[in-house]
């Protein structure tokens, strides 16, 4: 038996969860009807509704699905890595697939990452997943940030055993259990918010290689269900995801909004001047136009639908607003996140780097 002998792999699905009730079925029961997966590993984190009740129905149903109990967070832990270590320590296959609560596979996911770990000779397979998005605020945040996170972490570069650049989505990210035992598991990124990117910095150092790339048809997430759980999301990451340096917010923040209000300061700028209103009404239409020309080119190059392009503007003003929320919160040195607040161990101690 090779390690990419898809034949003979076995895979074990982790997911972590904590109040998940309303979407832990859909993601359990795509994974356990996928014959490549040998099982399923449900961590119930300290849930305060009826996440694991619904996995206790499932496992009458299917006989793969398993539900873990996590005792407590552990000093210096983040919920989620704690969830995944445990789960990792009772999974018992050579090929270990954490997925989040939120996300749907397809019905040949597994078998698709083996494939490509196969194809690829990779450790690692992550899937960056088809995001749904049915809010105008989804619409409007979430293109823009992916957009943002394709130019900061290329697939091309991620793939490539030349470049030290390094990324995984958390959301479907299968690791070879040789490799994940070698970089010390989630034990070795216990207190890291993007534990994510971190594992797969760890995998690409200690020589193994990484395969990232779209999950479009493979994986589908809807991140979140309200205006607040999308803000406390992003602003637990999107600091350290944008560099995690106040010199790389700032930039980011102004490239979001500068075209924005460049375009209005330059209509006002020509009414006052010319004192005509409709040459200024001229300038503001062309000085959008850019920006939404722009907006389209980046999304139909992250692989987002060019309808979105209409949301563009109000999405460069979310980003920079949880932007700067994030990094004022990382300055704070605190984190608060499904009902837990992580003290980080100095204000501005991640440097994304």
């Amino acid at each position: 038996m090779t390690d990419f002998d898809n034949k003979q792999a076995r895979v074990s699905a982790i997911v972590p969860a904590r109040n998940e009730e309303t979407v832990i079925a859909a993601c359990v029961e795509s994974l356990a009807s996928q014959a490549e997966i040998a099982e399923v590993l449900v961590v119930n984190d300290e849930s305060k509704d009826k996440t694991a009740e619904i996995v206790r129905e499932l496992m009458n149903r299917y006989p793969t699905v398993r539900l873990l109990e996590a005792a407590g967070l552990p000093p210096g832990w983040v919920g989620k890595n704690s969830a995944a270590w445990l789960g990792a320590r009772e999974a018992k296959g050579n090929w270990l697939l954490f997925t989040d609560a939120d996300a749907t596979h397809a019905a040949d996911s597994a078998d698709k990452a083996l494939t490509i770990a196969a194809e690829q000779k990779a450790a690692m397979v992550s899937f960056s997943p088809e995001q749904v998005m049915q809010t105008w605020y989804e619409k409007a945040l979430i293109p823009y940030v992916y957009c943002r996170l394709g130019s900061h972490y290329s697939f091309s570069e991620v793939n490539d055993t030349k470049k030290t650049a390094a990324a995984a989505n958390g959301q479907f990210l299968m690791i070879r259990r040789d490799a994940y035992d070698d970089i010390g598991g989630h034990a070795g990124v216990a207190g890291e918010v993007l534990e994510d990117v971190e594992l797969a910095r760890r995998v690409k150092k200690g020589g193994y290689r990484i395969w990232f790339g779209s999950g479009a048809g493979v994986v589908r997430v809807r991140m979140y269900r309200s205006f607040g759980a999308m803000w406390e999301g992003w602003k637990k990451n999107l600091y350290l995801l944008m560099g995690g340096t106040p010199d790389s917010a700032g930039r980011e923040i102004a490239r979001g909004v500068a075209p924005v209000l460049g375009t209005i300061v330059a209509a006002i700028s020509t009414w006052g001047l010319t004192e005509n209103w409709l040459t200024a009404l001229a300038v503001l239409l062309v000085g959008l136009v850019v920006v939404y020309v722009a907006y389209d080119e980046e999304l139909q190059q992250n692989g987002f639908s060019h309808r979105l392009i209409w949301y563009g503007i109000p999405g460069r003003l979310l980003f920079a607003w949880v932007l700067f929320a994030s990094y004022q919160g990382y300055k704070r040195g605190k984190l608060k996140w499904k009902g837990r607040e992580y003290p980080l161990d100095t204000p501005m101690h991640r440097t994304g780097s």
